[in-house]
């Protein structure tokens, strides 16, 4: 039970805004639907999160606990035991993404990216600053951050599929991107997946506006972006489905030494003690707060962060 009190007492460090009432916590039911794999460029980790009253929520991504002790990270794609339907030819180079400027100012830079093929249609209309553009299949928020430009949020509209990380640490030029999560009613197209209807940004106040297919709509705001955390709110409408899930976590787990995520640890409401297990193996719980992550280096993303959702509360 040593990591759990360090990792409570690591949150309380970490996020002291996300601190809230017992009489504000909102229970979610949270499920293990992850699979086995030994590719570790398939994501097989899903953890879907469901609750028919939540209409705010907070998800948080957090540097590991081991980064200020990281001297060398990895991050390159490890394509063992990996089968996608063979190998291109032998000295061809895929092609090249379109990269589009969405939107630019003082602080903020939108790239839009257009890829030569993708899993799903592009067929989401994204609209910035009163622009709307089409085709694009990934959408990524950079900000200016000493002397250097910082991307620490991405989303890939036709999937739905969101990656955050908090700006890098004084002893490292850049950190790596981990596990996804997704936000709106979950469904199964090959994957889990959230459809946008449509998918707005309004640079201001770095809020993100999500319409559904399934229905309902969302917002997703960045309150708190520094070289500790990252933290966004949501807000989902009355009318979002609740048949399906509200969220979900995706992410990758081979081994121990190889993984974007081989931890889970959850609080029960009233609990006296953290709850944790290895990803790969809980079972469905109840929970006021869930965190995902790793306390040891994996040879797989090493510096990218860990993952928590919480602040759950009723309309």
């Amino acid at each position: 039970m040593r990591f759990a009190a360090a990792l409570a007492a690591l949150l309380a460090l970490a996020v002291p805004a996300l601190a809230q009432t017992a009489a504000d916590e909102r229970t979610v039911t949270v499920e293990n639907r992850s699979e086995p794999v030994l590719c570790a460029e398939k994501d097989n980790i899903y953890v879907p999160l469901s609750g028919k009253s939540i209409a705010k929520f907070r998800i948080s991504a957090l540097h590991p606990s081991y980064i200020g002790g990281l001297v060398a990270d990895r991050w390159a794609a490890d394509w063992a035991n990996c089968d996608f339907g063979g190998e291109p030819p032998a000295g061809t180079k895929p092609p090249m993404p379109q990269r589009i400027t969405l939107y630019e100012d003082l602080e903020l830079q939108i790239i839009g990216q257009i890829y030569p093929e993708f899993w799903r249609p592009a067929n989401v209309p994204v609209k910035i600053a009163g622009k709307t553009f089409t085709g694009l299949h990934l959408v990524q928020v950079w900000m200016r951050a000493g002397n250097s430009a910082e991307e620490f949020l991405v989303v890939y509209p036709p999937d739905g599929y969101w990656r955050a990380r908090p700006l890098p640490p004084a002893h490292m030029k850049w950190t790596a991107y981990g596990s996804s999560f997704m936000v709106g009613p979950v469904e199964m197209a090959g994957r889990p997946v959230v459809a946008f209807k449509e998918l707005t940004f309004d640079p201001k106040t770095k809020t993100f506006g999500m319409s559904f297919v399934k229905g309902g709509s969302a917002t997703m705001t960045v309150t708190t972006i520094d070289q500790d955390k990252q933290v966004l709110d949501v807000t989902l409408s009355p009318d979002v489905p609740r048949d399906v899930p509200f969220a979900g976590l995706r992410s990758m787990y081979v081994t121990e030494f190889n993984n974007d995520a081989a931890r889970i640890a959850w609080r029960g409401k009233d609990a006296k003690a953290w709850g944790e297990a290895p990803i790969m193996d809980f079972k469905t719980f109840e929970a006021v707060e869930v965190w995902t992550g790793r306390h040891s280096y994996s040879r797989h993303n090493t510096s990218s962060p860990d993952m928590v959702f919480d602040r759950f509360r009723e309309r």
